[in-house]
């Protein structure tokens, strides 16, 4: 059972440690706030990963979903 909290440049793509940019790429999938925003970063790296979006508005019907993944072994 693996997650990671991994922050994210406002606003230049480069403010970002490299650390972090492997770490996006290891994962077995992103959750993020808004998919069409993560998508700018994960395209300008390369990375090619399922988004998830959690926000306020998603909560109630995706944390369950999320946690069982994370359970089952997936990295995110």
């Amino acid at each position: 059972m693996m997650l990671f909290v991994v922050s994210t440049p406002i606003g230049n793509l480069k403010d970002i440690t490299f650390r972090a940019v492997e770490t996006l790429g290891e994962v077995d999938f992103i959750i993020c706030e808004d998919t069409r925003v993560s998508s700018h970063l994960l395209n300008h790296y390369q990375i090619k990963k399922e988004m998830i979006s959690l926000n306020a508005f998603s909560e109630e019907k995706k944390i369950e979903y999320v946690l069982g993944r994370i359970r089952n072994g997936e990295k995110s």
